[in-house]
């Protein structure tokens, strides 16, 4: 008799602590979401002082689609994965690289886009982008990126010079400060070229594409006690998305050419 009721005290208190863990478990029914602002096409802030581009509209449509009220948290780009350590937000969204030294600290989503970097410089200026080719050039990058580490490990022979945003490495290209930027592909696009302040700018030598140091493509960071619950919301989300159509409508609206993740990763 002592064995059976010691037996079921065991079987009650085991559920209580599932049931106690299961409660303890977050739903996710708010989300503080860490964005940059400062990124065009992917997230900019408007004339009207509100957060706009690809990426905004984006994580609306995930948050709608995991029926999450959703947040917007405006940061600097070096700042958000302190931001996230320090509980100030849930998420990243931000055009974040999903990479191997990244994961040291934080965990990811499944990748939602996927684009290579370029090198941006005057019109007519061909630049090749290895450490020979860019001997005694001066390389403006955005502090905290993937296109630091990259620059500062493989463009040996040049000076790499670091900025707080991807506006202040435009305005030093375009005084003449610096030869080239690295960085992405869409964002140089849509971010300086197209626009009046990038004319007699191009994009110069090929595209490069480093999985190890600029990952498998973007994707959500959150912090890796989270990964279970709020990683599985997300990637259940993404998928969905990309299912129904939305993302291609979204992708269609701000680039011509497929940003989708690759489908091997």
């Amino acid at each position: 008799m002592k064995t059976r009721l010691l037996a079921l005290a065991l079987l009650a208190a085991s559920s209580l602590v599932g049931i106690q863990a299961q409660a303890q478990a977050p739903e996710w029914k708010k989300l503080r979401i860490g964005v940059e602002g400062a990124y065009p096409p992917f997230s900019e802030i408007g004339p009207d002082g509100k957060l706009k581009g690809f990426e905004i509209e984006l994580v609306q449509a995930y948050c709608a689609e995991m029926k999450a009220q959703c947040t917007l948290v405006q940061q600097d780009f070096d700042g958000l994965i302190p931001a996230l350590q320090s509980r100030k937000v849930d998420a990243i969204f931000a055009s974040v690289s999903i990479t191997e030294e990244r994961q040291k600290a934080i965990a990811f989503s499944k990748p939602y886009y996927n684009t290579p970097a370029r090198l941006i410089a005057k019109a007519g200026v061909k630049l090749d982008p290895t450490a020979a080719g860019l001997k005694g050039k001066k390389i403006g990058v955005q502090r905290g990126t993937t296109h630091e580490t990259y620059a500062a490990a493989t463009f040996k022979q040049s000076e790499i010079v670091r900025y707080g945003s991807q506006d202040q490495v435009f305005l030093d290209l375009k005084s003449g400060r610096i030869d080239a930027t690295l960085m992405d592909s869409p964002a140089g696009d849509f971010g300086f070229l197209k626009k009046p302040e990038g004319k007699g700018f191009a994009f110069s030598g090929p595209a490069i594409i480093d999985d190890k140091v600029f990952g498998v493509g973007t994707g959500v960071g959150m912090r890796k006690a989270d990964e279970a619950t709020l990683g599985k919301k997300f990637n259940a989300a993404i998928d969905a998305v990309q299912a129904n159509g939305t993302f291609k409508k979204l992708a269609d609206k701000y680039f011509d050419y497929d940003i989708a993740p690759r489908t091997k990763q």
